[in-house]
């Protein structure tokens, strides 16, 4: 059994809030962006949040340091878009190895300091793997329905690469989130399992999908159940959802999929929805409240916060979790 099973089994993990929604407290330039290293690159950098990692590691370090401050028992590295698919809009496929390997071990000396002074709470670093910016399951293009902005191979190929160099940074889980489309999941969990035999070791992967609208539905189409099927067939650490929408909008599709599975179930929700401005407005405890919700309805195991959350959110949370014991593994019944 792997430390962060035995956690688990101890207590509610927390998971840290948005990395994003730091960075942009530090209002970064393009010339932050570049840094010296990239102060002559052909095209402008400005938005690449995980190119930071090279060119800004004590913000991402600091980011690290305050949500574990707050109470995370697990930190996601920089590297949402940490594939080569993802890093070609701004010419950097090459950088993909090293953007990666920088943001684990970045993330890894940050947990190991916090669990060397609290050793009673040992501290995770979960690789995170987002959905890339294309869809493999459906076409881009409404007047030719067949066609595909990229395949499966391709998926697997590039986040295989993402996944070895999470691994060799220092990564102790990995983090599969926001799968909008589950053909996409397929390839990032296909992936994890081949290097996992090629280097003979086990990893525990925790998989997040996205709600994206009223409809209950992911992007490609499926219920929360549904998701939870199609998936089913990998030995999971936690299932569960992240991103779209709000702590209280989410509840129903974690109570559609807490009683069907012996995974242990995580949800890092949104501040509420987005206002005009595209900001959050969410304040901590009126999250907090709603997230208790999920906590005394046994729904979860793993709770942490998307889209507009901060270490004060993580800090409300991580209190509210530690007065609860973690949700128990449904006994699932088969047909």
């Amino acid at each position: 059994m792997s430390n962060i099973q035995k956690a688990l089994k101890e207590r509610i993990l927390v998971l840290d809030g948005a990395m994003g929604t730091m960075l942009q407290r530090y209002k970064f330039t393009e010339d932050d962006f570049r840094g010296e290293r990239f102060k002559d690159y052909q095209i402008p950098l400005q938005g690449n949040n995980d190119l930071l990692s090279i060119t800004q590691p004590k913000a991402i370090k600091e980011v690290h340091a305050k949500y574990f401050e707050a109470g995370a028992d697990i930190v996601e590295t920089n590297t949402f878009s940490g594939t080569t698919i993802a890093m070609a809009d701004y010419e950097m496929e090459d950088l993909v190895y090293e953007l990666n390997y920088q943001s684990a071990k970045i993330a890894k000396e940050v947990a190991d300091q916090f669990t060397a002074k609290e050793p009673h709470k040992p501290r995770f670093v979960a690789g995170s793997i987002g959905p890339t910016n294309r869809t493999a399951s459906m076409s881009p293009d409404v007047n030719d329905p067949g066609y595909r902005a990229v395949t499966f191979d391709e998926l697997r190929i590039a986040y295989k690469q993402q996944i070895e160099a999470l691994l060799d940074g220092g990564a102790d889980l990995l983090l599969v989130e926001t799968v909008f489309d589950t053909l996409n999941a397929k390839a990032a969990l296909f992936a994890i399992e081949e290097v996992k035999d090629e280097r003979q070791i086990d990893v525990p992967i925790m998989l997040s999908g996205t709600i994206t609208d009223a409809s209950g539905r992911t992007l490609s189409g499926q219920t929360a159940e549904a998701f939870l099927i199609s998936v089913s067939h990998i030995p999971l650490l936690s299932i569960g959802f992240n991103c779209a929408l709000g702590a209280n909008l989410l509840q129903p599709h974690l109570e559609a999929i807490a009683n069907k599975t012996d995974f242990a179930i995580s949800a890092h929700p949104n501040a509420g929805l987005p206002n005009a401005f595209g900001e959050y407005d969410e304040s901590p405890e009126e999250m907090g409240e709603q997230i208790e919700e999920y906590l005394k309805k046994n729904l979860i195991n793993i709770i942490g916060g998307c889209c507009g959350t901060t270490p004060e959110h993580i800090k409300v949370i991580a209190d509210i979790a530690a007065k609860y014991k973690p949700r128990r593994h449904a006994e699932v019944v088969s047909a």
